[in-house]
């Protein structure tokens, strides 16, 4: 069984990839990560994100660097947006992706573009969504609780600029699936998110 899982940045689409992950005792991949890693190695060799030739010469990164905590900052998920929007940079990642996905037993992906491209065929599809302001309130509470001192007029201003980064650009936008079935976590508990989202795969996969 192959679970795609699509949103926005802060939606809320990783936590409950993972608990679809246990509850269905599937391997999840964090699709956003592989993009995080091609943005860090962007970094720590000082090229230019914007340039196409350096996001792909950065797409040859070690496994390991996907266990870097460092991926999961403001920092880095800023140049990952960047560099998610290269054609030739999604296109030298597919691969890895669907072969995460193909693997016996199926897996949960969560990402921007699973339901759409890597994974059209999924069993189940999910677009997880809330409001920016309450996106926006979740990451900035995450980046106080790593001491960082950003505001949170300013974690709205990056959150709408990603949504329309990803959203407008021209290789694999973010967009819901015409088969994904949507999930508004803006007024809902972790616990009510992951039920109601277990309920939503549980019908497709039963339907």
């Amino acid at each position: 069984m192959i679970i795609a899982v699509d949103g926005p940045a802060a939606s809320g689409k990783g936590t409950i990839a993972r608990a679809l992950s246990r509850h269905y005792n599937l391997p999840h991949l964090d699709t956003g990560l592989l993009y995080r890693a091609v943005a860090a190695t962007v970094l720590r060799d000082k090229l230019t994100p914007e340039r196409e030739a350096d996001a792909i010469a950065a797409c040859g990164f070690e496994d390991r660097l996907l266990e870097d905590p460092w991926l999961r900052s403001d920092e880095v998920g800023q140049i990952a947006s960047v560099v998610s929007a290269h054609a030739l940079v999604r296109a030298a990642l597919l691969q890895r992706q669907r072969r995460f996905a193909a693997q016996p037993g199926g897996a949960v992906l969560d990402g921007r573009d699973i339901g759409t491209v890597i994974a059209p065929d999924a069993d189940a599809k999910l677009f997880v969504k809330a409001t920016p302001a309450i996106r926006a309130r979740r990451r900035h509470l995450e980046l106080q609780k790593q001491g960082s001192p950003v505001t949170y007029d300013k974690v709205l201003a990056d959150i709408r600029a990603r949504d329309e980064r990803d959203a407008g650009r021209a290789n694999a936008p973010m967009m819901m699936a015409a088969d994904a079935a949507p999930l508004d976590t803006s007024f809902l508990s972790i616990e009510a998110a992951v039920q109601r989202a277990v309920e939503l795969v549980d019908a497709r996969v039963t339907a």
